[in-house]
């Protein structure tokens, strides 16, 4: 790797892709003596011509220092410290030049547990993961600044880490998902070596906070590119560490059942279902992300098939989808609300079996709380699998029916839906005599 940057000029990059906020902030440190760049993925972003979602900065400036500049600025973090600077909802996250951590003589553990050895803007660049993530943009003098290739990488349409990608992988094993992120979401080539080290080290995924994990596997989920991550995860072996009930589910490529080979195919034609609809500009809940995840795992395990759902199978469903996600609640701290949501939108699948027509349940139903997330779910998996448009149609008209009703008509369809059915007489058994 170049021991000094290569540095070029950044005028292919109108001022107007950058965020004002983070023109202004870097603007100030700038005047107060303080080196200050825009780093990471809005940096690549920009080259790629695509446009980033957050501006991030690093700065020679300590937390401290950037505090006492900005009075607007809030210091966050213990692993990692660095400050938030809010301008209204825009928030900038501006950290501090760091070194490589430094271990111990005789330490071999090379986790990061603490990353706050304050550094030079070069070694900064050199301690982040993935070359195409250590660009330096000076929005000032109008340069890009690159002391590990990441320029060329981009060319290439390359994913590699920055040094050895053994080391790199051992430090912070969550490299390996966001790895898979970058791939998949821009569409660049694993390095072999690179590649080699994720799938050696996946073991090492279980030693990462699960909060964390859990956080990657949301954000890959509703990416728009969840079905290649889902499937690089399967080849990395990392599917088989972080979730092994779908790696399970979803068998092995030399199956010689084609019914497992169909089984696993309808699993990855949901994922698809969910990118196109990312795709088309909706933006799923996570809610709505686990239970696509969830959802045929679920009903395997509740012994219920995708077309043939009784009423009373419900029950075992909802009891099904609780033991399946408890986990997720106890250790990786999924919030109780997006639990007991997307535990009711699977649960609730049954119910879209049958046409609404005037049932006052089924209309009611249209007015639960959580009916648009159930609805959205049946949507993606009849878009999936090729049936069932016809009843989500319907379904989506008496929704939007629904809204009108006032509440005199609710308790109508109330009193309705409480009337017991007259109880058909009993056939009389003919006598064998």
């Amino acid at each position: 790797m170049p021991s000094g940057p290569t540095t070029i000029d950044s005028g292919a990059i109108p001022k107007k892709r950058i965020h004002q906020d983070a023109l202004r902030v870097i603007s100030r440190l700038r005047r107060q003596g303080f080196e200050a760049y825009l780093v990471g993925g809005c940096v690549r972003d920009l080259l790629l011509g695509r446009q980033p979602k957050d501006f991030d900065i690093a700065t020679a400036a300590h937390p401290r220092q950037i505090r006492r500049i900005f009075r607007n600025a809030r210091i966050i973090g213990r692993r990692f410290k660095l400050a938030h600077i809010f301008y209204g909802d825009h928030i900038l996250e501006t950290a501090t030049f760091r070194s490589a951590p430094k271990l111990e003589d005789d330490e071999d553990d090379l986790l990061i547990t603490d990353d706050n050895d304050y550094g030079t803007a070069a070694e900064d660049a050199r301690r982040r993961d993935f070359t195409i993530n250590a660009l330096f943009l000076d929005p000032i003098d109008n340069e890009i600044h690159d002391w590990v290739g990441g320029l060329d990488d981009i060319d290439k349409g390359l994913l590699r880490t920055i040094g050895d990608p053994d080391v790199r992988m051992a430090e912070d094993p969550v490299r390996i998902l966001r790895a898979v992120k970058f791939a998949t979401r821009l569409g660049f080539r694993i390095e072999d070596k690179t590649w080699e080290a994720m799938c050696n080290h996946v073991g090492e995924l279980e030693r990462s906070a699960p909060p964390r994990l859990l956080e990657e596997i949301m954000r890959l989920t509703a990416s728009g590119t969840s079905l290649g991550a889902f499937r690089m995860m399967r080849a990395s072996g990392a599917l088989k560490v972080l979730l092994p009930e779908i790696d399970a589910f979803l068998g092995t490529r030399d199956d010689p059942d084609p019914t497992k080979h169909e089984r696993a195919e309808r699993y990855w034609r949901l994922l698809e279902a969910l990118d196109s609809d990312v795709h088309n500009g909706n933006e799923p809940s996570r809610a709505l992300c686990l239970a696509v995840l969830w959802l045929r795992i679920v009903e395997a395990s509740a012994g219920l098939d995708h077309s043939t759902r009784e009423q009373e199978g419900a029950a075992d469903l909802f009891d099904v989808v609780s033991e399946v996600l408890e986990p997720l609640v106890q250790d990786s701290r999924l919030p109780r609300r997006t639990f007991i949501i997307t535990r009711r939108i699977i649960a609730e699948q049954h119910r879209f079996e049958e046409l609404p027509g005037d049932d006052p349940r089924a209309l009611l139903f249209t007015r639960t709380e959580h009916f648009p997330e159930a609805l959205n779910l049946f949507r993606l998996r009849s878009a999936a699998w090729g049936q069932g448009w016809e009843r989500y149609e319907a379904w989506k008209l008496a929704f939007d029916e629904m809204q009108s009703a006032s509440e005199d008509d609710l308790e109508a369809l109330r009193k309705r839906g409480r009337r017991r059915k007259r109880r058909r007489p009993r056939k009389r058994r003919r006598s064998n005599a």
